[in-house]
């Protein structure tokens, strides 16, 4: 049985399930603007949130199932793996990506906040093995197969404790940030045409 201070081998693909995403054409608009999250690295470009509830579009049901894109549950971790590389986020309520992100969905036994940690550990080596020749991309399968170290389940577990209070604080106060941005946004077009002042 292996300590809690020993580290052993693995790959993403132990940890967790990849998985790939996909765009609706944008030429149906039956497809778009549905329910459905959807998110694509341009989002957290603008909103680089450590969680992600939501982009600036959304599919419908039949955009869904007209496409590649995947549904990811709550608390999978979200990688950028083109244009650029590097963008990572949770999953705070079931969200699907284009094909610009390779995402885990994590085992039981590896919490989020692990995988999320590691994965950030791991994207600079990531991107300087990632290939292509019109752009850099780090592929499913070089996901999948990119070896990492872990600890014991046991050390696992108790990062995963000793963290977890604080991504809840950290989400809690992303929420408050965005609310604040939302009343910046109403109220500054009014602002500036002089229908309310700051008196007011």
């Amino acid at each position: 049985m292996l300590e809690d201070n020993e580290l052993y081998k693995s790959t993403f693909s132990e940890i967790g399930e990849i998985v790939g995403g996909g765009t609706p054409s944008k030429k149906v608009d039956d497809y778009w603007n549905g329910d459905i999250p959807w998110l694509s690295p341009k989002d957290l470009s603008l909103n680089p949130a450590m969680f992600t509830g939501r982009g600036q579009n959304s599919i419908t049901e039949l955009g869904y199932k007209k496409s590649s894109a995947k549904l990811m549950p709550r608390n999978s971790i979200l990688f950028s793996s083109r244009a650029p590389i590097g963008y990572i986020t949770i999953a705070e309520n079931d969200i699907s990506t284009n094909q610009g992100f390779k995402s885990i969905i994590p085992k039981p036994e590896y919490p989020y906040t692990f995988v999320y940690e590691l994965l950030k550990q791991e994207t600079p080596s990531l991107e300087s093995s990632a290939s292509g020749s019109t752009f850099k991309e780090v592929s499913g399968t070089h996901l999948k197969n990119h070896e990492i170290r872990i600890p014991s389940h046991s050390a696992i577990i108790k990062f995963h404790e000793s963290v977890k209070p604080l991504f809840k604080t950290i989400n809690l106060n992303e929420k408050e940030i965005q609310k604040l941005i939302e009343v910046r946004d109403l109220l500054l077009p009014t602002l500036m045409s002089g229908e309310i002042s700051v008196s007011d």
